[in-house]
């Protein structure tokens, strides 16, 4: 099992690291194995949170995430963005800008550098809005109760997740964007850029995240109708004949998942730059810790790990809200990528620990892990809360 979901990171993984032996020694072999890693920590919590959405699809629409997908993610967000992010701040071509990348990397990292407020400001503000639309929301299953019942509670008001967004894209304009970089000695007020930057972030949320929440629900109806022709079917003696699935449903929550990992690769982008500048040891680096990120994904969805462990997703989502918060910090502010992967890595790994005591105590007196609105699994919660 862990072969064959692991087995192509695995061979990319060597691809990667000879391909950066030949390119540069054994100093680029050390950089891209370094870059990796970086990729993996700071994109556990989202494997976590595509898991709970790629479950939702079926087999072809998991294999198309698998490829597809990994194609956009590897060579689209981790080379194809950095270059695109460089051509429109310094207003160049693309020819230009990859010819600048090869050629003058210190002159690259520092356009990347000027165009930062803009990136941390949209992928900040998109991340926030996955948490606050999951904090906000009133669910049978809940982790740190005294957190998550009364933000339950307040979810019921409307729009309420886009008011408190667009508070905090206000509050770090105005605080961290006014002397965001100096620049020939002086300061640069980067305020409005931060503020467009953001509420692009929040439009594509709403807009991605509607359509696909809207294709989602078709999707549910359509499940739902099918079940019931098999039903009736069966009653009628007749053959079962599948109904096919909504193939927009299906195609929107890719979409989602290709926004979301965008938004998640921000800060591994931004911060393979405090590594090295040269584009070729990024795109290695950063490229096989995407696909082990992809691999995990299936892992979990294969392996229903998000069904034994049901406080993972709430663990992930808790790291999506210190990452979009560390993300609008970045702005003025620089904070070391090692604080920032181990802030999600020790989140979920405590949301782990909660489920393994959660499913203890359910073992403990005879339920099932599957209980969660039984007394046993209420009980469970009370005693597993962090």
């Amino acid at each position: 099992m862990v072969l064959k979901t692991f087995g192509w990171s695995f061979a990319v993984t060597a691809l990667g690291l000879v391909a950066a032996f030949f390119y540069g020694g054994w100093q680029a072999f050390g950089i891209v194995a370094i870059l990796s890693i970086l990729e993996i920590s700071l994109s556990f919590d989202n494997a976590v949170i595509n898991a709970g959405i790629l479950k939702k699809m079926n087999a072809f629409w998991q294999k198309i995430f698998l490829t597809i997908g990994i194609l956009i993610a590897v060579f689209g967000m981790r080379l194809v963005f950095p270059v695109v992010i460089v051509a429109v701040s310094a207003q160049l071509g693309p020819i230009e800008a990859i010819d600048l990348s090869f050629n003058d990397p210190d002159r690259y990292k520092e356009l990347v550098t000027d165009a930062h407020p803009a990136i941390a400001a949209f992928g900040g503000m998109f991340l926030l809005m996955i948490f606050l639309d999951f904090i906000f929301e009133d669910r049978d299953i809940q982790w740190l109760r005294w957190i998550e019942r009364p933000l339950a509670k307040l979810g019921k008001v409307d729009m309420l997740s886009v008011c408190v967004a667009l508070v905090v894209l206000l509050v770090s304009a105005m605080t961290f964007a006014t002397h965001a970089h100096q620049h020939g000695g002086g300061h640069v007020d980067k305020t409005s850029t931060v503020l467009l930057s953001g509420i692009a972030g929040l439009i594509t949320y709403l807009i991605v995240g509607g359509l696909s929440g809207f294709f989602e629900g078709k999707l549910e109806e359509e499940e739902e109708r099918e079940q019931e022709a098999e039903e009736q079917a069966k009653k009628a003696g007749k053959p079962v004949t599948g109904v096919a699935l909504a193939g927009k449903a299906a195609f929107f929550l890719f979409l989602y998942l290709e926004v979301l990992d965008a938004s998640f690769s921000f800060d591994g982008v931004i911060g393979a730059f405090a590594i090295t500048n040269e584009i070729v040891l990024m795109a290695l680096g950063l490229g096989i810790g995407a696909m082990y990120v992809r691999s995990l994904t299936v892992y979990l969805v294969r392996q229903g790990t998000l069904d034994d462990y049901v406080y993972l997703e709430h663990g992930a989502h808790y790291a999506i809200g210190a990452l979009s918060v560390i993300l609008l910090v970045t702005i003025q502010y620089e904070i070391n990528e090692i604080i920032t992967g181990l802030i999600g890595v020790v989140l979920i790994g405590l949301s782990f620990w909660s489920s393994l005591r959660r499913n203890k105590a359910i073992a403990a007196s005879g339920g099932s892990s599957g209980d969660a609105g039984g007394s046993a699994g209420s009980k469970a919660e009370v005693h597993s809360g962090v």
